[in-house]
């Protein structure tokens, strides 16, 4: 088994113990239960604890200093859900159907709906090719979704 696996094996290990969605880790004592140098800690964080895998990160520094990892909770999951089903490219009529049902469903508030559906509409885009557009509305949806679970 690699250690990347291992390390995140433990994490998540850690999550089935706790009755909570969050764990606290502290780096130095991680690593060295594991063997390996606190850097390899936070690579795994940083690559498999991912807020489109569902999870946010929290790095408090210092003496005292731990990570705090928390699972998202079920509208975030909605949220993440979402995110990944976008694709690469999207147009505004679908976008703003995603954003009504994420509003519809009380996901996210009228104000954060009205912001989503002003930033991704056609009339932003003017100035270049369609299926280029498309791209960058989607790219720009999804990075106000994970914005929205931070």
């Amino acid at each position: 088994m690699k250690m990347s696996d291992m390390i995140a094996d433990m994490i998540l290990d850690m999550f089935d113990d706790s009755s909570s969605s969050s764990v606290q880790i502290q780096r130095n004592d991680l690593a060295n239960r594991v063997g390996c140098v606190p850097s390899q800690i936070n690579y795994v964080i940083t690559s498999r604890f991912t807020p489109e895998a569902g999870y946010r990160i929290e790095s408090h520094r210092g003496g005292g200093g731990y990570i705090l990892i928390t699972r998202a909770e079920s509208k975030d999951n909605a949220l993440l859900a979402l995110i990944n089903s976008i694709g690469n490219s999207i147009d505004e009529r679908t976008a703003k159907a995603h954003i009504s049902n994420l509003n519809y469903q009380n996901i996210i508030d009228d104000k954060s709906a009205n912001i989503m559906a002003s930033a991704i509409k056609d009339s932003n885009f003017t100035e270049i090719e369609k299926e280029a557009a498309d791209k960058v509305r989607a790219r720009q949806l999804k990075q106000m979704l994970i914005a929205y679970i931070n």
